[in-house]
């Protein structure tokens, strides 16, 4: 019993599948049954109706033809045979062939698509044919005033064209003869060949008008202007030469010449209606004149500068040259009494070899400006270089001179300074002689000896022939290095000698009272009769310390205030 309602219950559910699926079948057919009713009750025919405003014959014609053909076929042939797909299909849903009722829809899915795809393409060609019409027809009613406007502007202003006027007549000739042909092609129906020539047309047109437009103005720079302005510049450089400027190395004829070649053949070109690269080269004639008239007003700006300088650079090199034949003299003045460095030396020569360059190409300079060889703008250049040279050259001289005249000021310089170190000495030996101090340790006499000996070296560079000031400041160091140590050094000894004298007369007061402070003492005083100052000093300073600690301080303190009110 259980097997027989399983089998049942497989039956019910096949059945209910099966019907599940019947009904996706037919709900597929009735979408695509709408497409096709959707398809069907479009109005193509009045779109394709269209066109028949305009003339068909010809491409129009094969065209209309083609999509009324294609038009046909689809109501006719294809929508039918999708019905009949649709009908196997369903049948096949009510005998559960699914699988070939799903082949059969799929079938009529392309069917459709490509049916979609062939009325899209149809009446956007129809569109485009329409549109390609409407375009052309519209730019032929603006091309047609624009060529009458241009063969008025031409017939007014004849003159401005030349020989050029034929040129642009035959073009407007050429254009209404296009614009004949576009009409020709409109009337047999080939209307994308018309508007192809409309386009060209209207190309050629733009092109024409700026070419007018622009050729006046070309054409009188070509043929008037520039001819003009060039045969001025010529005749201002033949004037410029019988002046007496110097402008043939310039080649400004020559150039010229080719100048006025160019404008002919460019003139000849634009009769001939060749307006391109017109422009550009009326541009570099234009600034290749202006560089020509800066150049000659250069030069004769230079000519002018070299009659107005000339006689002034001539006397600044007089005038260096003579003042340097002064230092020449009081060089081999000098030279006998002083020795000169290599560096000073140099410096002098250097100076000598400038003025005699100088003087060398002041020469060719006025040999230049005789020879008509060297044009004003080069002869100016060499002279402002001259003049910044002398400037130079003055500057370098002064310092010179000055270096000179230092080696005087150096010799007094060190006589006094010799002379100063010899009062340092004899002070410091007064002061030794004045001074209560038993005796000199013999060190101060021995170092009193060797600046002696120092300042003799001094005297005796000082008194060579010729004088080396160099050697004369070497040996000044040398002194001066030795009698700041005598000073320093005597200084120090005196110091300490009146410090031990007050150290021992201040422990003087102890002494009874400490038999072993008076033996320091005695031994301190022993070394003080000895010249041993700063031993001494230690001796007493050390056993007064003993005895009283601090002493040695407020002693040292007391002399210092003492040496205060002294001075």
């Amino acid at each position: 019993m259980a097997y027989i309602i399983g089998i049942i219950l497989v039956i019910i559910t096949l059945l209910i599948v099966g019907l599940i699926l019947r009904k996706r079948v037919y709900d597929v057919v009735d979408k695509y049954e709408a497409w096709k009713l959707d398809i069907m009750g479009r109005n193509i025919a009045s779109q394709l109706g269209r066109i028949k405003r305009l003339n068909l014959s010809g491409e129009a014609q094969e065209k209309f033809e083609t999509w009324k053909e294609r038009w046909e076929f689809i109501i006719t042939k294809e929508l039918p045979d999708i019905e009949e797909h649709l009908f196997d299909a369903e049948e096949a849903a009510d005998r559960y062939r699914f699988s070939k009722s799903k082949k059969t829809l799929n079938k009529v899915d392309q069917i459709l698509s490509s049916i979609e795809s062939d009325i899209e393409k149809l009446l956007q060609e129809v569109d485009e044919l329409l549109d390609s019409e409407e375009t052309s027809r519209l730019e032929v009613e603006s091309i047609e005033p624009s060529i009458k406007k241009l063969r008025k502007k031409l017939s007014q202003n004849r003159y401005q064209y030349g020989k050029a006027e034929y040129y642009f007549e035959v073009q407007m000739d050429e254009l209404e003869a296009k614009l004949t042909t576009y009409y020709d092609l409109v009337e047999s129906g080939d209307y994308f060949e018309a508007t192809e020539l409309v386009n060209t047309l209207k190309g050629i047109l733009d092109k024409l008008e700026v070419q007018i437009e622009a050729f006046p103005a070309l054409y009188k720079a070509c043929k008037h202007d520039l001819p003009a302005q060039l045969d001025d510049l010529y005749s201002g450089l033949k004037g410029m030469k019988e002046d007496g400027y110097r402008v043939d190395h310039l080649a400004f004829e020559k150039e010229i010449r080719s100048y006025q070649e160019r404008l002919l053949d460019t003139v000849r070109a634009l009769e001939n209606g060749e307006t391109s690269g017109v422009q550009e080269m009326i541009t570099d004639v234009d600034e290749r004149m202006k560089e020509m008239y800066q150049l000659l007003e250069k030069e004769a700006i230079a000519k002018n500068y070299l009659e107005n300088q000339m006689p002034s650079y001539q006397q600044s090199l007089d005038a260096i040259s003579n003042d340097f034949h002064d230092t020449q003299e009081e060089v081999e003045t000098l030279k006998q009494a002083y020795y000169f460095e290599d560096n000073d030396m140099e410096r002098y020569l250097d100076l000598q070899k400038t003025i005699t360059k100088l003087e060398g190409q002041m020469v060719e300079l006025s040999n230049d400006m005789e020879s008509k060889d060297s044009s004003h703008s080069e002869l100016r250049g060499e002279v402002e270089k001259g003049f910044q040279q002398i400037e130079d050259l003055q500057q370098k001289h002064e310092e010179f001179k000055k270096r000179i005249q230092n080696l005087r000021k150096d010799e007094l310089e060190a006589k006094e300074k010799l002379s100063e170190m010899r009062g340092e000495l004899y002070n410091i030996s007064r002061k030794l002689k004045k001074s209560n101090i038993p005796g000199v340790p013999s060190y101060i006499w021995n170092m009193m000896e060797t600046a002696t000996e120092k300042n003799s070296r001094v005297l005796k560079a000082l008194e060579k022939q010729p004088l080396d000031m160099a050697e004369v400041q070497q040996a000044m160091n040398e002194s001066k290095k030795v009698i700041d140590n005598v000073v320093e050094q005597t200084e120090m000894m005196l110091e300490q000698a009146y410090l031990t004298e007050q150290v021992i007369q201040y422990a003087n007061r102890y002494r009874s009272q400490y038999p072993l402070l008076a033996a320091k003492l005695s031994e301190s005083e022993r070394l003080f009769r000895s010249y041993e100052y700063e031993l001494s000093l230690e001796h007493a300073a050390k056993a007064v310390e003993e005895i009283e600690p601090g002493a040695l301080k407020r002693i040292e303190d007391y002399q210092a205030q003492a040496v205060v009110t002294q001075s």
